[in-house]
């Protein structure tokens, strides 16, 4: 308490000190909200990218399937079951459940 005091005491360092918190709370606030986000959607959008005919997803509704034709407009051709096809949005498709669905039929997989 005795510095935040003597710094205001000094005149100008009032401002500056404020300045610097200030500069360090937008610094806090990048590191730990924007950045983390930011890469969270490029690995969506490389996974989207990468997405190839018999990959096993999950979409954000929560439909499961697996991917019969990747269209050249952004969309896919799903299969929800044997000879049942949706037309759907890359964009809807879940990176985090698409990515948990796979790891526990691995992890099934594995066991056997």
């Amino acid at each position: 308490m005795t510095n935040l005091f003597f710094l205001q005491a000094a005149g100008g360092s009032g401002a500056t000190f404020q300045l610097v918190l200030l500069g360090g709370m937008i610094l806090v606030f990048w590191l730990f909200m924007i950045r983390p986000q930011a890469k969270k959607a490029k690995m969506a959008k490389q996974f989207q990218e990468n997405m190839q005919k018999g990959d096993k997803i999950v979409t954000i509704a929560g439909i499961h399937g697996i991917v019969n034709k990747v269209n050249e407009d952004g969309t896919i051709n799903l299969e929800t079951s044997p000879g049942s096809y949706m037309k759907i949005e890359k964009s809807a498709i879940s990176l985090e459940w698409t990515q948990n669905i796979n790891k526990s039929a691995a992890a099934v997989a594995d066991k056997k």
